[in-house]
């Protein structure tokens, strides 16, 4: 019984990734492009996530600052700090929904990329730092999803934070409404900027093992 649990995990996983990447691929690529085009010219990537997606975002930026496959100089990128333990950090009912607009308005300049992440969509501390990155001219690239505490949000891609989004901004939105799934499918997300950066900006090889 157990044995099945867990291998309905494996196929349900990747029965998502499989759906979502012909829906994925174009807004993953122009992201990539927003990113490298930030790092390139100067610029930096703050990065944050609501509950469980704050951890993913510090791991995008350890590989960012360090290396994700290849051996690179640093690129500039800073995962905003978050309780991720906080059971109301991707809902509107976050206790403290400014916490990282303070941070977005300290550290972010004209040409800076946010890139938020946000199972649900309806984070409200991401919300926030959207519209604080946005007073900065920066650039936001969401990744969101439809969860909302394990129940289907009501029918909007990327709930509050994707209707907060600009025509220049990137919204990479995972067509599931379990947090688990759209982690998952984020964290490939993360690693395909990461290597479509390093690809442009170190050539096609593939990385050594």
């Amino acid at each position: 019984m157990l044995e099945q649990r867990i291998q309905q995990h494996f196929i349900d996983s990747a029965d998502l990734k499989y759906q979502a990447g012909p829906l994925l691929g174009k807004p993953i690529s122009q992201a990539m492009q927003a990113l490298l085009a930030c790092v390139t010219s100067g610029g930096k990537i703050l990065a944050c996530g609501a509950g469980v997606s704050g951890l993913l975002a510090a791991q995008f930026a350890a590989q960012f600052v360090g290396r994700f496959e290849r051996d690179r100089p640093g690129l500039g990128a800073i995962a905003l700090p978050l309780d991720a333990v906080d059971p109301a950090a991707d809902t509107a009912e976050v206790g403290d929904p400014d916490r990282f607009a303070r941070q977005v308005r300290a550290l972010g300049q004209g040409g800076d990329v946010l890139l938020a992440l946000s199972a649900s969509g309806q984070s409200a501390a991401v919300l926030a730092a959207v519209e604080a990155a946005h007073m900065r001219d920066m650039t936001v690239v969401a990744l969101l999803g439809n969860a909302a505490g394990g129940v289907a949000s009501s029918g909007n891609p990327g709930g509050a934070v994707g209707r907060a989004l600009r025509e220049t901004d990137v919204q990479v939105c995972v067509p599931h409404e379990r947090a688990a799934r759209i982690h998952e499918v984020h964290v490939l997300v993360l690693h395909c900027l990461c290597d479509g950066v390093d690809a442009q900006l170190l050539g096609e090889q593939e990385a050594s093992l």
